[in-house]
């Protein structure tokens, strides 16, 4: 299921570098991506949230985000 979110978050952030791992309802995420620029850190999280939309409270029960810009 890691592989699943990773391309799931790089469908909805286009051009994003995404890793995923995870123990299956638990998992990490690394999300660099230029759309992150100039965002607060709440602001980025909800957009790699958007990007899993029901998935998120239902088959993915914690996600930690790590959501960079690129150079930071």
């Amino acid at each position: 299921m890691p592989e699943d979110i990773q391309q799931m978050i790089a469908a909805g952030l286009p051009g994003a570098r995404v890793e995923v791992v995870g123990d299956g309802h638990h998992f990490e995420a690394v999300v660099v991506s230029d759309g992150f620029a100039g965002k607060n850190m709440l602001q980025r999280h909800q957009m790699v949230y958007r990007t899993l939309g029901t998935k998120m409270g239902n088959e993915i029960h914690a996600l930690s985000i790590k959501a960079l810009a690129p150079g930071e």
